[in-house]
């Protein structure tokens, strides 16, 4: 289990260093219902990632991603084919950032946070978290990563809860910072918010192409 652990932290923590949900629950959080409103989104952040993982993980393990005592060849394939797709997106994501100067943009789909309800926040944790395309592409590489080691059923859940854990730490920190500092945190928060949304597009750019690199390397070896 430590080496499917081991093998899909990388996914993981692409994951959890997704700066739009992290502004997103920000912005949610400094909201008249706010008390509600973050942990909802937090709640809705994890059941999101868990879902679409044990889903993923279901499919992979049916379709005998371990096989004689190595991982199948169709996941080495698997992962050049996320990893090439991780590519793609680190330079559509390097293309948007930014310009010296320039204000960074955020989606007009924000500006309407403060009239959402804990169920509306509670679907956009899930939307963001499981049906955003760059952390489907992760979630897929985690649980490939999980699959191939061939672990039992009962590891499998565990290295899917660690996987979800991990992939939540982002944001669920600003979520404990409001809670443990109260009317202290707005500044702190303001400043986190303000931070990610800028640099957005370098992050995602950065981090997709080290984990894309990483399973283009991974597959290589595999089908080697």
């Amino acid at each position: 289990m430590g080496e499917a652990i081991g093998d899909m932290l990388p996914a993981a923590v692409g994951v959890a260093i997704s700066p739009l949900p992290i502004v997103a629950v920000v912005l949610m959080l400094v909201t008249a219902r706010g008390r509600a409103n973050g942990p909802a989104f937090l709640l809705g952040w994890i059941v999101g990632v868990a879902g679409a993982g044990a889903i993923l993980l279901v499919i992979a393990s049916g379709a005998d991603a371990h096989a004689e005592g190595q991982p199948a060849d169709w996941v080495n394939w698997l992962k050049l084919i996320l990893g090439l797709g991780l590519l793609a997106l680190a330079a559509t994501q390097w293309r948007r950032r930014p310009h010296e100067g320039a204000e960074a943009a955020t989606p007009r789909w924000m500006g309407s946070l403060d009239a959402f309800t804990p169920a509306k926040a509670g679907g956009a944790g899930i939307v963001l978290s499981a049906l955003n395309p760059k952390n489907l592409l992760l979630i897929v590489a985690g649980m490939a990563a999980i699959a191939e080691t061939g672990i039992s059923a009962g590891e499998q859940t565990v290295a899917l809860l660690v996987f979800t854990v991990v992939a939540s730490i982002g944001v669920a920190a600003p979520v404990v910072i409001y809670f443990a500092l109260g009317e202290r945190s707005a500044d702190l928060l303001d400043r986190l918010k303000t931070w990610m949304t800028q640099n957005n597009a370098v992050i995602m750019a950065v981090l997709l192409l080290v984990i894309g690199v990483k399973l283009i390397g991974d597959a290589i070896s595999g089908v080697a």
